[in-house]
């Protein structure tokens, strides 16, 4: 018995000793990364890179600095935030009185007591979560000048995506206790087939029911575009329910467009900001770019490797909740679906910080190739113009640490992405 006393505690330090120091190895490493950002920038920050002279200005280019650093400091805010809230919950003994306060309101325990505690963490990091939320929007994109959000806007998107949260998650949530309690060793093959349907109902549900509720979408009027999307969309051989506008404008200057939906049920959303900004084959360019993406099916690639990652965790979890001393080691005393739910979710950022590079160059990738197919599918000038404008409207810095970018950046840097889009402009025939 004293043996494996001995042996219990041994594990459990060990575990805490794990946890601390991948805590603090993540946690230097990204506020390294910030400053490094900060300081590259301001390095960077009293010329306009050679490739972009002509077509951004010095005033653009130091506004795109101030921005990116700005936005980076408040990142750097948060994350030391959110690494207090993770020792409270944890190692400061936070999750275990939430249990044990649930449990004293549902004496059984159960499915109920189990929700209540995630709702109740949730709720709590999304309230330490708000001031940021209001600074970044009322502060930091106000003074930039993209923030074109009231603050009673703000509050009734918040309200909806609580409700929608609830509708969508609190079912989800309840099939997921239930699962792991009734499923046996096996659970987590059950779970993970209820995850992969639920993304897919979400998915199809979003352009139709979602969506709207925080936007209005009108049907593409300016003939003269719709004729040339129509004609992109035929020679790339697309289908698409629709074109729609978007009144992004009520919220941001910023600009976008995106493909959404299924199948014929396909949607092409433009951002109302986009088209006020771009000439129309410079819409068509970006539109071939979002169409590199669905015919080199990079969803669905993304899709699988979320599929596949999350079957890998959940079959940890599985493994991990068996174990006394992953409970010990985060100060929790009691045992549960629940906790182990939570405990795991909570930590396993911890663990996989220094995958985003890969994860990161996977996607970087894919926007190579959706580049390189709108490049043989609209003229590469047009993009390039149009990326040009996008950067410069959105104030996306021009010169990205390149260690922060590999990081955290999905797209290649402008640097990087234009070189390659006026290489393939060259190689066409004139």
């Amino acid at each position: 018995m004293k043996g494996f006393i001995v042996s219990y505690f041994s594990q459990m330090q060990t575990f805490t000793a794990v946890f601390l120091a991948a805590l603090a190895l993540t946690t230097g490493l990204r506020l390294w990364l910030a400053r490094r950002h900060i300081r590259h920038i301001a390095s960077c920050r009293g010329q306009v890179p050679a490739d972009f002279s002509g077509h951004i200005d010095l005033t653009a280019h130091q506004k795109a600095a101030d921005y990116s650093t700005a936005k980076t400091r408040l990142g750097m805010i948060d994350i030391l935030i959110g690494t207090a809230l993770l020792l409270a919950l944890t190692l400061g003994g936070g999750l275990q009185t939430l249990h044990d306060a649930w449990l004293r309101v549902f004496d059984a325990g159960g499915h109920a007591q189990g929700i209540a505690l995630i709702v109740s963490v949730a709720l709590i990091s999304g309230a330490i979560d708000l001031p940021l939320s209001l600074y970044r929007t009322f502060v930091i994109e106000a003074r930039f000048g993209f923030n074109k959000m009231t603050l009673r806007l703000f509050l009734a998107d918040l309200l909806k995506q609580t409700l929608i949260g609830a509708a969508l998650g609190l079912p989800l949530l309840a099939c997921v206790l239930w699962l792991m309690q009734r499923m046996g060793d096996e659970w987590w093959l059950y779970v993970w087939a209820t995850w992969i349907a639920f993304n897919l109902l979400v998915l199809t549900l979003y352009p139709t029911l979602i969506a709207p509720i925080f936007n209005k979408f009108t049907p593409l009027e300016d003939a003269g575009l719709k004729n040339r999307i129509e004609a992109l969309l035929a020679k790339c051989g697309f289908r698409a329910q629709g074109l729609f506008v978007m009144d992004s404008s009520r919220r941001s200057s910023h600009g976008n467009a995106y493909f959404t939906g299924f199948g014929a049920a396909k949607r092409i959303v433009l951002f109302d900001t986009l088209i006020a900004r771009l000439a129309p084959e410079e819409i068509e360019a970006v539109l071939a770019h979002e169409l590199g993406h669905f015919r080199h099916h990079h969803v669905w690639k993304r899709m699988a490797a979320l599929f596949a990652m999350s079957l890998a965790f959940l079959w940890l979890l599985g493994h991990a909740m068996k174990q006394d001393w992953f409970y010990a080691g985060l100060n929790v005393q009691a045992h549960s679906t629940t906790l182990a739910l939570m405990l795991f979710f909570l930590v396993v950022p911890v663990f996989t910080f220094l995958l985003h590079p890969l994860t990161s160059l996977y996607s970087r990738r894919h926007e190579y190739q959706a580049d390189a197919y709108a490049a043989k599918h609209a003229a590469p000038a047009d993009l390039v113009r149009a990326l040009v404008k996008l950067y410069q409207d959105n104030a996306a810095t021009l010169t990205p640490d390149p260690l922060h970018s590999a990081f955290y950046d999905s797209h290649p840097p402008a640097l990087l992405r234009i070189a390659r889009l006026q290489a393939a402009s060259a190689a066409q025939p004139a």
